[in-house]
């Protein structure tokens, strides 16, 4: 994986001529050179590198799930993964006298845990979909759905690479990508540490803590609203997971998903117990009748629904607002794969795995 940043850097080089073992290469392209020289070939995939990330892939792929299934979004695990993986290995080489890990094995390592988190976020939004349209899910179905989409990003991103990364890098930024790099970086200068990632860790332990273990405060503190606007409520869930995730998201998204949850508690929750309480059966998706409801009830019956609708209809939009950068990047990464792979003296970066 070639994270955006590590392609940058100051200055231009003339375009390389075409080869049979290279792809032309633009001024535009040339003009993003990689941290590494792309001529110098350093230790990259190496089996250490695969295990670490492998294992931090499996932990931060547990805590991305419980928050998708919690709160339907989970932050990307690019950036604490490569710190932690500095650090791993920067404590490995002290302690065991060994050679530091170079800045492409670290990346290797961010990119094996991000991947990780990244399908249990495919699935924590997949797979509650089937289910709540009837669907009963084995665990090898699970499973097998997890990892035929990952090798189908995989072989996706083979063509892809080109197009969307080195010849869009102008046009999008990929800033997660580019923090990430930034990350890296600064730690093959020495300048990064995992002392925020573990800091962060011991704060959101003491505050779980607090409300869990001790009942220092109520986690999700509620006011009904009584007799004349029934079904208004107003809650607040306080938890360090959450709390991340807004800091991560922006104030921004988190504005917006704050609104979708007062729009829900202020106005459809009222107008559902208002003008369905006249109603003599129940309205399905529900098994009783609206006047008969709590304000959970009226949640789970409807506007969970709502939201889910919502929710498909926004990646549809954004789909089909992507659709020309995405056919047109397949085009052009299809194209260049024609002789993409080459014998040994081709550089590192034109290196592709042949399809």
């Amino acid at each position: 994986m070639q994270l955006p940043a590590l392609e940058k850097a100051p200055g231009s080089k003339a375009p390389h001529a075409a080869t049979a073992d290279r792809v032309s290469i633009t001024a535009e392209e040339a003009e993003h050179q990689p941290f590494v020289p792309a001529d110098r070939d350093i230790p990259e995939l190496t089996p250490v590198p695969l295990a670490v990330g492998a294992l931090l892939g499996i932990v931060f792929g547990a805590s991305s799930m419980y928050l998708v299934l919690k709160v339907g979004l989970t932050v990307s695990a690019s950036i604490p993964v490569a710190v932690l993986s500095i650090t791993i290995f920067r404590g490995f080489s002290r302690i065991f006298r060994t050679r530091r890990a170079t800045i492409l094995e670290n990346n290797i390592t961010q990119t094996a845990g991000s991947a990780g988190e990244s399908i249990a976020f495919g699935v924590g939004v997949t797979m509650p979909a089937l289910l709540i349209l009837g669907y009963n899910l084995e665990i090898s179905q699970v499973i097998l759905v997890s990892v035929l989409g990952g090798l189908l990003g995989i072989l996706m991103m083979i063509p892809l690479r080109r197009a969307l990364i080195v010849k869009e890098a102008k046009t999008l930024v990929y800033p997660e990508g580019t923090a990430c790099a930034e990350v890296l970086i600064s730690g093959e200068t020495g300048g990064t540490t995992a002392k925020t990632v573990f800091a962060g860790l011991g704060v959101g332990g003491i505050f779980a803590l607090g409300y869990k273990a001790f009942g220092v405060f109520k986690d999700v503190p509620q006011k009904l609203f009584g007799k004349g606007y029934e079904g208004g409520n107003l809650a607040l869930e306080v938890g360090p997971e959450l709390m991340g995730v807004g800091y991560i998201i922006g104030t921004r998204i988190a504005m917006i998903m704050g609104a979708g949850g007062i729009l829900s508690s202020l106005v459809l929750m009222p107008a559902i117990k208002l003008f369905g309480r006249s109603a003599s059966s129940p309205i399905y998706p529900a098994t009783k009748l609206i006047r008969d409801m709590s304000t959970d009830d009226v949640w789970r019956s409807y506007i969970l629904y709502i939201g889910a609708g919502a929710v498909a209809a926004g990646g549809i939009i954004s789909l089909f607002k992507s659709l020309p950068t995405i056919v047109g990047g397949a085009m052009r990464g299809m194209r260049s794969l024609r002789g993409a792979t080459g014998p040994a003296g081709t550089l590192r970066t034109d290196r592709d795995i042949p399809l």
